[in-house]
């Protein structure tokens, strides 16, 4: 758990193996753990690779509702591929600045929240989720610390309890992070590497639009795009929809980084391009 400026993101590793297993009715905090100068929370956020054709959100769900049942939960998305700690971190960071003051709840593995960390201006405190009377029972289950620690830790935090009610203090410096987005800019061209894929097939790089400008990139005009051993001549525009259908474009997507996409189609089924290939543009000649 990491506590930020009007944020607590509750989260890290998921238990492995198994199915999630069934753990019995939501009991009441043995003490009372309120603090009168906690921030004020509006909201709690969930985001995780739990999927949605069984009950583990849900469960979640059902969790937060009898403990802090008027912390209304958001779900950002639960359609994060199985362990994949950079999608999820991409997600989380790129979401977190349009929420209010909020607790957010994600479960994928360690390191993810260290992106969002640092979108949030950086973690001011850490703590262990070591105090078993803020879990859902004091024998939680191996498989599904989501519903059991997590979730009632967090929708207490979210109701006013304290956060070094929560467990251990630890350093800030002993959190696992992944290694930050790689992007330079070197003799007029851009290098990075693809960021994340979403569900349309539409690549999102790690270079920014303010960088891509920084070079000469320009609306309206071209771009050299390298990856591997192939070269591609594209067009740079606002919005996908300025090129005809299967045609390949460049654009600055809502996140503010340079993303290539096919109007009507899948652009890294086309190019081949996973997260973490490396990629590099510059203004067409």
């Amino acid at each position: 758990m990491a506590l930020l400026p009007d944020t607590l993101i509750v989260g890290g590793r998921r238990a492995a193996g198994g199915n999630p297993a069934p753990g019995p009715a939501v009991p009441a905090a043995s003490r009372d753990v309120r603090s009168r100068v906690v921030a004020f929370f509006r909201c709690l956020t969930f985001l995780t690779d739990y999927g949605l054709e069984d009950g583990f959100t849900a469960a979640c769900h059902g969790v937060a509702a009898q403990l802090a049942p008027e912390i209304p939960v958001m779900d950002i998305t639960h359609l994060i591929p199985g362990g994949d700690v950079r999608r999820g971190a991409a997600v989380l960071a790129q979401t977190i600045p349009y929420f209010p003051p909020a607790v957010h709840v994600a479960v994928v593995d360690n390191g993810l929240l260290s992106w969002a960390a640092s979108v949030a201006g950086g973690p001011r405190a850490a703590v262990s989720l070591t105090n078993k009377e803020l879990w859902l029972n004091n024998a939680a289950a191996p498989t599904f610390h989501g519903r059991d620690i997590f979730m009632p830790v967090a929708a207490r935090l979210a109701a006013g309890a304290d956060l070094a009610s929560a467990g251990t203090e630890i350093e800030v410096s002993d959190l696992v992070t992944l290694p930050p987005p790689a992007s330079r800019l070197l003799d007029g061209t851009a290098q990075g590497e693809v960021l994340t894929v979403d569900t349309f097939g539409n690549v999102q790089l790690t270079i920014s639009a303010s960088d891509a400008d920084t070079i000469g990139v320009r609306y309206g005009r071209n771009i050299v795009v390298r990856a591997g051993r192939r070269q591609l001549t594209v067009p740079y525009r606002e919005t996908f929809g300025a090129v005809a259908p299967g045609e390949l474009v460049a654009f600055a997507d809502g996140s503010g980084m340079v993303s290539l996409a096919v109007n009507s189609g899948d652009a890294a089924q086309r190019l081949g391009l996973p997260p973490g290939a490396h990629v590099s543009l510059s203004p067409a000649p």
